[in-house]
Parts: structure tokens; C-alpha cells; sequence
């Protein structure tokens, strides 16, 4: 759910437009676990995924160790074993439960779970409400990285429990109502001059610090497809045999497609038939053809894009041609062939929290764009998102690219 937050301002007997921002980013984390029992939200189901529980817990863990332990004085943690349990990655802030093992933790409930989300929002409510004004010049940027920093677990819930009920032989729905199909469109190509452009983020408005400093790249004249490709587009790969010809794959995909017996992207079924299925959120239903193919590793999305006669693009490409106005659909992440590095200048964020995006600038891909499960404060043309090469269960796609 998209909020604004701004400086603080004066106790008016309003709320600030930041109080409500945090009311709002919460109760959307609620909301999105409403459809799932107590048994879906304990369980993992891979090492990359996490509980739906832990993520309810670990983004209140981060208000409440970055937030109210600094800014809200006599604060004591609800729980002081959850610093132990619910610690994502930052080591300067101790130790932490092994990531693949948060599937482990049927304690906490779920009920306490609530309880402790509950006790932290009515501190934070507190501190937001009668705070004096130098307080909360000094919380603020911590509290919107908090709210950022949940909107992307919000988009990690739906990815997570997706593939959860994917592992399920009933084939269960997260939610009942289907979305409308996609509407055909042939793909059509911009052709973009090149040259010296200004990559990365040059405000106003909140970004992640990956996402800057602003820095001056040289292109190439380069053409880039409207739209990403389709269900449809990729499936013709499969059914020609992409999947089985090793000439169109990088080596480590090739082995990727060897070693896990990959036919066709995540969640797809009967592929090589006429009657091909996909596993949504909606449950077990007919592959759309006109909506973007999406679940595909950066090997696959490489692959196809050899097998096109195109290749992708670079980031600074994608966010080029962005800030030109060539739309992102917001329903699939797009793969890059850019490396996640840090940009000329990089500086982390102050703190404990310097640990956000820096470490993992190793090792990683850029995705540009957004998906169906992205907040819509988070789809802007530079917004870095990142994953390993391998990583399919992501809602993940491509656009095609040429050099002109």
C-alpha cells in the first residue's frame, strides 16, 4: 500500500502523513496473511523462502530494535529471545536463528506472533503521536526505511507462500477470485540513441541507497521491445526444444537445466501438450498466453533470449529507456544481464542498517521493473531488485533487447 512520508509536523490533533503511513504498510502485512491458517503460516518451504510468521515477526523485530530500543525512552522489548529468533542478516546486531531453519519455529504462534506485532505498533504509535519534534527529525529516516523495508517483505510473502501451496498436492488457492486474461498485443521495438546518460536516483522521494549515487554511463545505440514476452512467446521455446539444446544456454544454466531437470519455467505444467496449466495464486489454471511468462531463472530468461535472436538488456538500458517513458507493466520482475554492483560513490545507509544492500553486491543479477505482488511505491525506473542467477520462484521475466 503505497503511503507518503514526509518530515515531522507539528502535534496538530491530526496524525502526520508518517503515522499513517506506518498504520496503513501494517495493516496491509495483516491483510495479505488473512487467507492462510496457522499451519501456512509456520511452515518453509525451501532454504530461500521464509514462514509467513517469521516475516510478520522480523519486520516488527526491525521497528523494534531500530526504532523504538533508540528512540522511544523506557522502551523494553516485548520479548528479548525474539532478537535471537527474528534477526534477518545483521551481524553488528548479534546473533541470529539459521535462515534455513525458521520453518522450525512453531514457537512463537501465530497468536503471539499477532501479540507482539500488536504491543510494538501501540509503541510505535506512541512515539509517533507525542514524540517531540527532534525525536522524530532523527527517527524519521529509519521509520520510512522500516516501511519500505516491510512493503518488500510484503511482495516476499506473496512469492513465499505461493510457492508454499505450490508444494501442496491439493493444489490449494491463496485467493479464489482469477484475474482477467491478459490482452494480446504484438511486440513492438524503440530504438533509444546511446550515448552519455545519468543512471540512479536524483530524488525527491524516498530510494534504497543501491539505488544511487547518480553517476554518468555511456551507451550504445540500442533497441528494446515494448513488452516483456509473453506466455505464449516462451512457449514455443519450449515446444521446440529449448529445453533439451544446450547451444542456447550459458554453461552454469545448462547445468542448472542437467542437474534439476528443468522442462519448462517454475510452477508450469503439461508444457509440451495442448493444454498447458500454471500454479498462481489463483490455483492450478489455464496458462495464459498474452500475459507475461514469468518464474524463469536468469538462465532461462538468457536462453530464450539467444534463442529470439536478441539478448537482454543492461540495467542501465532498461532504466534509460524508462525514464523515457517505455512503461513497465508492474506484473513481472525483469531480468538484466547487469551484475548487482555498487554504483561509482556507493555509500551504505548510516548505522546498523549499512548492512541493507551493500553485503550481497556480490554474486547477484539485477531485475529492473516490478510484479503483481510489488507495492506500487516500489515499481520507479530505478529501483534495483536482485537475485542469484538460479532463482525462478520470483515472479520473473524479460524483455528483449538489440543493439541498433
Amino acid at each position: 500500500m503505497p503511503f507518503t512520508a514526509s518530515a515531522p509536523v507539528p502535534r496538530t490533533g491530526t496524525r502526520s502523513p508518517l503515522a499513517l503511513g506506518f498504520d496503513a504498510v501494517r495493516a496491509h502485512s495483516l491483510a495479505l496473511a488473512e487467507p492462510l491458517s496457522a499451519e501456512d503460516q509456520c511452515v518453509q518451504s525451501m532454504p530461500d523462502a521464509s514462514p509467513i510468521k517469521w516475516h510478520l515477526a522480523h519486520t516488527t523485530w526491525f521497528f523494534e530494535t531500530l526504532v523504538l530500543t533508540p528512540f522511544l525512552p523506557g522502551y523494553r522489548p516485548f520479548d528479548e529471545r525474539f532478537a535471537f529468533l527474528f534477526n534477518s542478516y545483521y551481524e553488528a546486531l548479534g546473533p541470529r536463528h539459521p535462515r534455513p531453519a525458521r520453518g522450525l519455529l512453531t514457537r512463537p504462534s501465530a497468536d503471539e506472533v499477532r501479540a507482539y506485532r500488536d504491543a510494538v505498533d501501540t509503541a510505535m504509535r506512541r512515539l509517533l503521536d507525542s514524540a517531540d519534534t527532534d525525536t522524530l527529525a532523527r527517527a524519521e529516516p529509519t521509520i520510512t526505511l522500516g516501511l519500505h523495508h516491510e512493503q518488500q517483505h510484503q511482495e516476499l510473502m506473496l512469492t513465499d507462500v505461493l510457492h508454499l501451496l505450490s508444494q501442496n498436492p491439493l493444489r490449494p488457492a491463496y485467493r479464489a477470485e482469477a484475474p482477467m486474461p491478459a490482452v494480446p498485443s504484438a511486440m513492438d521495438w524503440r530504438t533509444f540513441d546511446g550515448g552519455t546518460v545519468t543512471i540512479g536516483h536524483r530524488g525527491p522521494g524516498f530510494a534504497f541507497d543501491n539505488e544511487g549515487p547518480p553517476h554518468a554511463v555511456l551507451l550504445r545505440p540500442f533497441r528494446l521491445a515494448d513488452r516483456p514476452v509473453s506466455n505464449g512467446e516462451y512457449l514455443e521455446f519450449v515446444r521446440a526444444g529449448g529445453y533439451r539444446d544446450p547451444q542456447w544456454w550459458l554453461s552454469d544454466g545448462w547445468a542448472q537445466v542437467q542437474a534439476q531437470g528443468w522442462e519448462a519455467p517454475l510452477h508450469w505444467a503439461d508444457g509440451n501438450t495442448g493444454a498447458p496449466t500454471a500454479f498462481t495464486l489463483h490455483g492450478q489454471v489455464p496458462l495464459d498466453l498474452a500475459a507475461p511468462a514469468t518464474h524463469l531463472s536468469l538462465y532461462e530468461a538468457a536462453a530464450y533470449a539467444a534463442w529470439a535472436g536478441a539478448r537482454l538488456p543492461t540495467e542501465f538500458e532498461w532504466e534509460t529507456a524508462a525514464a523515457a517513458g517505455l512503461r513497465a507493466t508492474g506484473q513481472v520482475w525483469e531480468w538484466t544481464r547487469s551484475a548487482y554492483d555498487p554504483y561509482p560513490g556507493f555509500k551504505p545507509f548510516d548505522g546498523a542498517a549499512a548492512e541493507y544492500n551493500g553485503k550481497f553486491m556480490m554474486g547477484q543479477v539485477v531485475l529492473r521493473g516490478g510484479s503483481i505482488a510489488t507495492p506500487p511505491g516500489h515499481i520507479r525506473p530505478t529501483y534495483r531488485n536482485f537475485f542469484p542467477p538460479s532463482a525462478r520462484w520470483q515472479f520473473s521475466g524479460l524483455r528483449l533487447a538489440h543493439d541498433a
